[in-house]
C-alpha cells in the first residue's frame, strides 16, 4: 500500500514539473532575444557615441592645427628663445667684447696681488655691463633688421636668424686680424673667398676669439709694468735694510692698491677699454 502511495506521488510531481519546465523553456528564448536586442541597441548606441567622439576629436585636431597655423610665430618664438637662452653664455664669450674685458680684469687682479678681490662675480658683472654698453649699436641693428620683422610676421625664423647674424658678423670682422682669418679660412675652406664678407661664421668666430685674446694679453702686459716696478722697488728696499724675513708682498700689495686708487685706476681702465673698441 505504501509503495502504491509513493508511486502516485511521484506521478503527480512529474505531471506538475513537466509543464513548468516546458513553460520555462518557451520563455527562455524570448528573454534571450530580448537581452540580445538590448545588447545590440547598447552596441549601436556606443558606436554612435564613438563616432561622435571621433568627429569631435577630428574637429579639435583641425582647430588646433588652424590655431598653430594662424599663430605660427608663437611656437617658433618659444623655440628660438629657449635656444638663445641655452647658447647665451657661449655667445657672450665668443662673439662679444667680454673675452677681452675678462682677460684684462683678471690680469689687473693678478698685478695688484689681490687674489680674490674683486671677486669673480664682480668682475663678471662689470664685464657684462660693459659688453652690453659696447654692443648697443649692434643690438639696435639686430632689432631693426631681424627681431622687429619677425615679430610682425613678415619674415620666417630662418631668415630672421640670418639677418640677425649679419651685424654681429660685421662687428667681429672689424676686430679680427687678417692672419687669424687666413689661418681658419685656409684650414676650413676649399676655395679662398674674395672678400671678408664671404667668410662663414665658423671661420670668423674663432679668428675673432684669438684676436680678442691677443688684445687682452697686450693690455694686461701693459698693466703689469707699473705694479712690477713697485714690486722691484719694495724688494730692493727690504733687502737693503736687512728685512730678509719679511715677504715683500706684505708691503708691496698695500702700496699697489694705494697707487691704483690715487690715479683713479678703474676710471682710466674703463675709459681706455671703451676707446679700444
Amino acid at each position: 500500500m505504501q509503495l502504491a502511495k509513493w508511486s502516485q506521488w511521484v506521478v503527480i510531481v512529474l505531471a506538475l514539473a513537466v509543464p513548468t519546465a516546458a513553460a520555462r523553456a518557451q520563455q527562455a528564448p524570448r528573454g534571450q532575444s530580448t537581452s540580445r536586442t538590448q545588447t545590440f541597441k547598447s552596441a549601436g548606441d556606443s558606436s554612435d557615441t564613438g563616432s561622435e567622439f571621433g568627429a569631435a576629436a577630428s574637429k579639435a585636431d583641425i582647430s588646433i592645427a588652424d590655431a598653430l597655423k594662424a599663430n605660427r610665430s608663437v611656437p617658433w618664438s618659444i623655440v628660438l628663445g629657449l635656444t638663445l637662452l641655452t647658447l647665451l653664455p657661449a655667445l657672450l664669450l665668443s662673439m662679444t667684447p667680454m673675452v677681452r674685458l675678462l682677460v684684462v680684469f683678471h690680469f689687473l687682479r693678478q698685478a695688484l696681488g689681490t687674489q680674490t678681490a674683486p671677486s669673480n662675480q664682480v668682475l663678471m658683472g662689470l664685464a657684462l655691463m660693459m659688453t652690453w654698453f659696447l654692443m648697443q649699436p649692434v643690438m639696435v641693428q639686430v632689432e631693426q633688421t631681424a627681431v622687429a620683422p619677425y615679430s610682425a610676421g613678415t619674415i620666417s625664423g630662418t631668415e630672421a636668424i640670418e639677418r640677425g647674424m649679419a651685424p654681429v658678423k660685421q662687428y667681429m670682422l672689424r676686430y679680427a686680424r687678417e692672419k687669424d682669418l687666413a689661418v681658419f679660412a685656409s684650414a676650413g675652406m676649399a676655395s679662398q673667398p674674395r672678400t671678408k664678407d664671404d667668410l662663414p661664421m665658423q671661420v670668423v668666430v674663432p679668428a675673432y676669439i684669438l684676436s680678442e685674446l691677443k688684445a687682452g694679453f697686450e693690455i694686461g702686459a701693459i698693466l703689469f709694468l707699473p705694479f712690477l716696478l713697485v714690486d722691484l722697488v719694495v724688494a730692493s728696499v727690504t733687502t737693503s735694510v736687512g728685512m730678509m724675513q719679511l715677504p715683500p708682498v706684505v708691503i708691496s700689495t698695500p702700496l699697489k692698491i694705494l697707487l691704483f686708487v690715487m690715479v683713479d685706476g678703474w676710471h682710466l681702465l674703463a675709459a681706455e677699454l671703451i676707446k679700444s673698441f
